[in-house]
């Protein structure tokens, strides 16, 4: 079983960064904007979990702990991290981001919501085989 959820989830990593990077390369308005920010939490999801695919102890920690994360990078943002660390690296001050909204944090947790349900899904299978 944890074989199969790595390959899955490495699959899924793997498309939704490519989606990602073909955002931030064309895309504009909406789907950068709010788009983009849905699918960040669910690469992080299948990132986490194609790294470490045990079974789901109850199906929200890990969801959580990842909106939590997404959550914290998005208020450092309006705390000014990126200005107040001095970082002027471009790459680095497009992935921490330099600007707080209230919708980014709507996204994320528009976001997480396929993440529950994916984590709660590998819970059920996963008790269902013992």
């Amino acid at each position: 079983m944890k074989q199969r959820v790595r390959i899955g989830m490495t699959a899924a990593a793997a498309v939704l960064f490519g989606i990602e990077l073909l955002i931030g390369l064309f895309a504009h308005g909406f789907v950068r904007d709010s788009l983009g920010d849905v699918l960040v939490v669910m690469l992080l999801y299948a990132l986490w979990r194609a790294v470490l695919p045990e079974k789901p102890s109850h199906g929200l920690l890990l969801p959580l702990g990842i909106l939590l994360f997404s959550f914290a990078v998005e208020f450092l943002q309006l705390w000014g991290f990126c200005d107040k660390l001095h970082i002027t690296n471009r790459l680095l001050r497009i992935l921490i981001g330099t600007g707080f909204s209230v919708k980014d944090l709507l996204c994320y947790a528009a976001g997480i919501v396929p993440c529950i349900i994916c984590e709660l899904l590998l819970y059920y299978i996963t008790r269902r085989r013992k």
